[in-house]
């Protein structure tokens, strides 16, 4: 049996595992689906305080208080950043970190995953401190997320708060000590066969590759736990 933390990325929150948890716990195993704050229920708690910071304090607390160990923290898309940072500070209780679609750390101790949002996605409106999710965004790396799927994606989406991805984080050598593990969405937009070949650097354990866009929790979440499951085992 593991036990899984599953750390969404933007624009979500816990609700976005909904269909991964079923077939998780069909096969025995765990699942503590994370809402960080200012996104889904949390999302009255935005300010433009809320980063980093909050996000892994976020994390850390869902560990203590469920008395966790020996667990697979999984971070999705810019939550791979706070997955790592999570997994330095707690590394004698992670078990291993799945970056799914996201963000993959350098183990470096200065600082990283920085960047300005704006030039990716544009501004956040006039008087906001968040990058709303629009059907242009979706068609541009998730474009199979479709019909009810989308009509649920958009009406559950929050707007991420851009103090998220412009912080960077700083690991210590403590992320060394934790193993990693990857899955690859096709359709993401993302050069994945290059990544896979090293170009943007060496591959630090296994790896899955799943045909979706961005959001393969919503796309596929069977194929998605299996995927999970295995690389928690190594494979």
């Amino acid at each position: 049996m593991t036990k899984f933390v599953l750390v969404p990325g933007a624009w979500l929150g816990a609700w976005a595992w909904k269909n991964v948890v079923p077939p998780l716990e069909e096969k025995g195993h765990e699942a503590y689906p994370v809402t960080l704050t200012g996104m889904g229920e949390r999302v009255h708690l935005a300010s433009k305080e809320v980063g980093m910071a909050t996000g892994i304090q976020d994390v850390l607390n869902v560990i203590k208080y469920n008395d966790l160990d020996d667990f697979v923290l999984v971070g999705h898309s810019f939550a791979g950043k706070v997955a790592a940072a999570v997994a330095d500070r707690a590394h004698d209780k992670v078990k291993k970190v799945i970056y799914l679609d996201s963000f993959r750390p350098e183990k470096v101790t200065t600082s990283q995953g920085g960047f300005n949002p704006a030039n990716e996605f544009g501004p956040p409106p006039a008087g906001t401190n968040g990058i709303p999710l629009t059907e242009k965004i979706i068609n541009n790396i998730g474009k199979d997320v479709k019909g009810a799927n989308r009509k649920w994606m958009m009406s559950k989406a929050t707007p991420w708060p851009v103090k998220y991805a412009m912080d960077p984080i700083t690991l210590s050598k403590n992320i060394e000590k934790v193993k990693s593990a990857y899955i690859f969405c096709t359709l993401s937009g993302d050069p994945v066969d290059e990544i896979i070949a090293g170009k943007w650097g060496k591959l630090e354990g296994p790896y899955k590759v799943i045909e979706t866009g961005h959001w393969p929790m919503i796309t596929k979440p069977d194929e998605l736990a299996r995927d999970l499951i295995q690389l928690s085992r190594g494979k």
